[in-house]
């Protein structure tokens, strides 16, 4: 299960909880890699910590703005070696899309810029509420479209739109975040799905945080273990 990429969100400004469950997460059977999000990156001494991070880490920023300022802000963070992905807003534009792809080249050749589309916290009622008048998954095509399009290297979507995004850009890192462990309780999200069922859909990736850090983490990554192993 090494091939597995684990994202492990880290929802909290605390650095003594993120040191403990770094520690508690370390396992020989699975590839677990940090994601640190905006409340932990806003957080004081975060960026500090980030800079000297030795392994390689997950940043969850969702740059979202004019091409200029987006590209100023993946500029300011070239000193984070470790940092092996980024995230992105699509709702930016093709332009800037296309113009923080070509940054993060420059700066980190390892650096994988992904795409955000819509929030896993958001279903078909939401988007009419913004706005929108297609649905998710016509949506998430649709920006599927840009980020292959801009060059970047993946896509981060709900599992239930993984499959027909993998069905039609075979090549995209596809990360899906909303996962909960069978019997979990889904809090603020509206599209969820198991880590196995997300697996089955060919991701490239999940986004996991509440099922493996709420309580005994130790006995949630054994639960995820036995859960992948069924």
């Amino acid at each position: 299960m090494k091939n597995k990429n684990i994202f492990l969100a880290f929802d909290t400004s605390n650095l003594k909880k993120v040191k403990k469950i770094i520690s508690q997460t370390q396992t020989d059977e699975l590839n677990i890699i940090p994601k640190f999000g905006l409340q932990f990156f806003y957080s004081k001494n975060s960026r500090k910590f980030l800079e000297n991070f030795q392994s390689e880490f997950f940043l969850d920023v969702k740059i979202n703005d004019i091409p200029q300022t987006a590209l100023a802000a993946v500029d300011s963070l070239k000193d984070l070696k470790k940092c092996k992905y980024i995230t992105v807003h699509v709702n930016g534009g093709l332009e800037m899309l296309k113009a923080i792809t070509k940054k993060a080249k420059k700066i980190n050749k390892h650096l994988k810029v992904l795409g955000v589309t819509i929030l896993t916290s958001l279903n078909d009622k939401s988007l009419k509420e913004i706005g929108h008048t297609k649905t998710v998954k016509k949506l998430v095509l649709q920006q599927a479209e840009l980020i292959k399009k801009s060059g970047a290297a993946g896509i981060i979507c709900s599992a239930k739109e993984a499959k027909i995004v993998k069905k039609k850009y075979k090549n995209l890192f596809i990360v899906t975040p909303g996962i909960r462990l069978p019997g979990d309780n889904a809090n603020d999200q509206s599209r969820v799905t198991t880590p196995k069922a997300a697996f089955k859909n060919k991701v490239s990736g999940i986004v996991m945080g509440r099922s493996l850090v709420k309580g005994n983490i130790k006995n949630n990554i054994k639960r995820l273990i036995d859960h992948l192993n069924q």
